[in-house]
This record gives structure tokens, sequence and C-alpha cells, in this order.
């Protein structure tokens, strides 16, 4: 049992999956990271091989073993005001934004992870749209993994995550629990915030108005996609967002085959055209 080996065989059916409901395209340098992510699960549910494991995922009607298999291969590395450039070019948007007469905002936070960065998104706004207050400002967030959901709906984060926000900001917007160490997010701004479950991949987009969302952030997400994947994606988010709506992408990211009905503002933004 302490020997678990992922066999090619094993990996193939585990990455035919993985694609299918979570878009993932896994090379072949990547059967170790597998195995390493899931051999703990085996065990935990006192399999004896991974394709007894594969079984049990496939024919898991619940849809519980899918959800801890996306929280084991899902990569969810995130922090607070994270891509400074992105919010740089925010503070001049939230300057124009603050004339428009509708008063009404919309975002998307696609794969929040632990929440990092929908609670920025909230902070940020109540800091630099005037008179924030009188405006109707709604985020979703969401993620395929309900563990990582779970995490960000508390609003609860440790000192070495909050490290790098601003003292103003920390001390204006959260609270320091002293018998946990621990920091938790004013209520006021969790209360702008909607966390769901969703699948980019296999999700039901219908579920969505044409043209709903100001800004989609789907950051550092689109990396671990093939390109067919990421293509229909972005034709998905050109679909929702309004006229003139932006798209953020991670910095490792860009559109440069699929830029149709985008232009670039710089910094991994784009703009609907």
């Amino acid at each position: 049992m302490s020997n678990l080996v992922l066999s090619q065989k094993e990996f193939t059916l585990f990455k035919h999956y993985i694609y299918d409901h979570l878009g993932i395209n896994l090379g072949a340098q990547k059967i170790y990271l597998v195995q390493a992510r899931l051999a703990k699960r085996v065990k935990q549910l006192g399999l004896v091989s991974f394709k007894e494991y594969y079984d049990r995922l496939s024919n898991d009607t619940s849809g519980e073993e899918f959800a801890y298999l996306s929280s084991l291969i899902s990569t969810n590395v995130t922090s607070f005001f994270r891509e400074a450039k992105q919010w740089d070019f925010l503070k001049t948007y939230s300057a124009a934004l603050a004339e428009h007469p509708a008063k009404k905002l919309r975002i998307w936070s696609a794969a929040c992870s632990s929440g990092e960065e929908p609670y920025t998104l909230a902070m940020f706004l109540d800091t630099h749209l005037a008179k924030s207050g009188a405006w109707d400002i709604k985020i979703l967030a969401t993620d395929v993994s309900p563990r990582v959901l779970k995490a960000a709906q508390t609003g609860t984060y440790t000192q070495k995550a909050c490290a790098g926000i601003d003292p103003v900001l920390l001390q204006r917007y959260f609270t320091y629990e002293s018998q946990t160490q621990s920091f938790r997010i004013d209520e006021r701004l969790k209360s702008m915030i909607t966390f769901r479950e969703y699948n980019l991949v296999t999700g039901n987009y219908a579920l969505f108005k044409e043209g709903m969302f100001d800004i989609i952030f789907c950051r550092n997400v689109m990396i671990y996609f093939d390109k067919p994947t990421q293509e229909q994606l972005v034709k998905k988010f050109h679909t929702l967002l309004t006229k003139e709506g932006y798209l953020f992408i991670g910095s490792s990211e860009a559109l440069t085959d699929m830029k149709q009905g985008f232009k670039s503002k710089g910094a991994s933004i784009y703009q609907k055209v």
C-alpha cells in the first residue's frame, strides 16, 4: 500500500477524465504529479489501486468524489491585490466609472479559489469608486472546488495571507481575532459577494444573461487548458460581457490568437469591441 504506483494505462484514464470534466490538459510529464496528489486519497478510502479509485470516481453519482478530485488536481495559488498593474489600470477605470449614471456594476471572479480576488475587488471598489455606497455592486465568485469555496466564504485569512495588504486597508476592512491569530473581513464587503460552485468547462452558461457582466476576472486558469478549450471560454466571456466590458487574465496568459472581439489594453487586460 505504501508503494502505490500509477501505471501509464491508469494515468491515461485519469488524463481523459480530468480533461473531459475539468478541461485541464495534462501532459505525459504530469504522471508523477497525478500519482502524488491521488495516492493519499486512494489510501484514505482503503483502496488498493488507482484503477479501483478511478472506478469509484466514474461510478459516483453524488458528485462528491468529483468535487474531491477537483480540489486535489486544481492549483489554488492566489493572493490579495495580485497583478499590481491591473489594479493601477482599474484606478483609472473607476474614476471614469464614477460618472456613469446607472450606478450599477456586475463583476464575475471566475475561478476565485480561496476568495482573495473577489475580496480584493470589494476593498478596491469601496476605496476607489466615488460614493461607492450609492452603487449597486454585485460580485459573483465561482470555483470548481467546493473545498476552497468553503474557505472563501468564511472570509478569514492567516497573517501570512494578509501580509501583502496595505496596513491601512487591513485595519479598515479586517478584524483581527487573537484566539485564532487570523483576520476576518468586514461583513459589509462580504455582502457584496455571492460564492457559487461552477465549472467553467462543463457549466451551464444558459444560467447567465448575455452582456450581464461589466468585468470578468479569469486569471491564471486558461494556462491549464488546451487551445480549443481556451477559445470556447473566451467566446463565452465575450458574450457575457457588456459592450466595452473588460476581461482580466493572468500575466502569464495572452489572447494572442483569440483576440477577435477584444482589443488589448495592456497588462493582460482586454476590452470587448
